[in-house]
């Protein structure tokens, strides 16, 4: 059993202010009895212009926002998920928005950069998102042992894509965690069937910290942080404005049920399988 906490921020343009707001987020996370707090995507920054993150991106290994981070992870003696930054690509015309993880002493456990990234026009609004224009998208699945358990990394679009958590799956991931700014309409008509289909489906618990509200570009999230469990059950919310949530993760009850239940045990696709046409 392990407490994870999900933050939700109204993050802007500002870097120093942004780091302010999440700092007393995650005091308040480790005051919750919290043993590992996730960010939401793109914490630290959004830009007034998309390609504002080029400006601000960091080296691998060090800045302003990375130090913060392993300073509150060290002070708070706590486990940081950090949503999402920017980081130098590799190359210098676009950046890689990666998720880090901190341990309790403020050291980097993981690095995962979102793979699947959002081109899309959203049906029926004059509304366009080309996140390939600035990022550059990872290649690289990524789990990681934590106090809670075996975590399965992901970012927003991310959850489209079942078959990166099916992957996480069968690396050992127990829960998994999937940062997020999405749209407000996208955020109406799926954001939640999304997390819950991915907690079913997969019989692990989700972790979803989002942006919520206006953004002083004036871009609006959709917000409604949520926690699900592995039977697709909300276990916390936030639904607008910033805060924290948190919920306890049983993988013991996790695991009974997926030994009797055995959904994953019981595919016929899949990792070497096939199913033969008849004769």
């Amino acid at each position: 059993m392990g407490r994870v906490a999900a933050i939700q921020m109204t993050s802007g343009h500002q870097i120093a202010s942004n780091l302010e707001v999440a700092g007393a987020l995650l005091r308040n996370a480790k005051d919750a009895g919290a043993e590992i707090a996730c960010l939401p995507e793109n914490f630290a920054f959004i830009g007034m212009r998309d390609q504002d993150k080029l400006g601000v991106a960091e080296a691998d290994g060090t800045g302003p926002v990375q130090s913060f981070l392993q300073e509150r992870a060290r002070g708070l003696g706590m486990w940081i998920l950090a949503g999402t930054i920017n980081l130098h690509g590799p190359s210098g015309g676009r950046v890689a928005n990666a998720s880090l993880l901190y341990d309790q002493d403020g050291r980097r456990v993981a690095r995962y950069d979102k793979i699947h990234l959002f081109d899309v026009s959203i049906p029926g609004r004059n509304e366009q998102y080309r996140e390939s224009d600035h990022v550059a998208p990872g290649r690289r699945i990524v789990v990681a042992d934590t106090p809670v358990g075996r975590l399965g990394l992901s970012v927003c679009y991310d959850m489209r894509f079942p078959e990166l958590y099916r992957e996480l799956v069968l690396r050992g991931a127990e829960w998994l965690v999937m940062p997020a700014a999405f749209t407000v309409p996208t955020g109406h008509a799926h954001w939640e069937t999304l997390l819950r289909a991915r907690a079913i489906e997969n019989l692990s618990y989700v972790v979803a910290p989002a942006q919520s509200g206006v953004h002083s570009n004036g871009r609006e999230t959709y917000g409604d942080t949520l926690i699900v469990d592995y039977w697709g059950q909300v276990q916390a919310r936030l639904e607008k404005g910033s805060g924290v949530i948190t919920a306890d993760l049983d993988l013991a009850k996790q695991a009974d049920t997926r030994a009797r239940f055995p959904a994953l045990q019981n595919r016929r696709l899949g990792e070497n399988q096939s199913v033969a046409e008849p004769a």
